[in-house]
């Protein structure tokens, strides 16, 4: 089953970072898929990396201590604005 992305959903990095995905781009030349992404801290800079690497496993070889096993993993986030 293939994964894809969720506009504006709220992904962990397996560095413990969030981000917002915001959209998926497109290369005028090469067409190639780019996610563009916020991050949800510090000056919340607009990032892209292309969409093979974004959904890509983290290389356990390089970082044998990470549990998550993508990149960059979707969270089920609720609201903690309680009226």
């Amino acid at each position: 089953m293939e994964r894809g992305i969720k506009i504006n959903g709220i992904y962990k990095h397996f560095k413990g970072d969030y981000y917002l995905v915001e959209d998926i781009a497109t290369h005028s030349e090469t067409k190639e898929k780019y996610v563009v992404y916020r991050a949800l801290y510090g000056e919340e800079e607009l990032y892209i990396r292309p969409y093979d690497m974004f959904l890509s496993e983290v290389d356990k070889n390089k970082y044998p201590q990470v549990n998550q096993k993508y990149r960059f993993e979707l969270q089920d986030i609720k609201s903690l604005n309680v009226k």
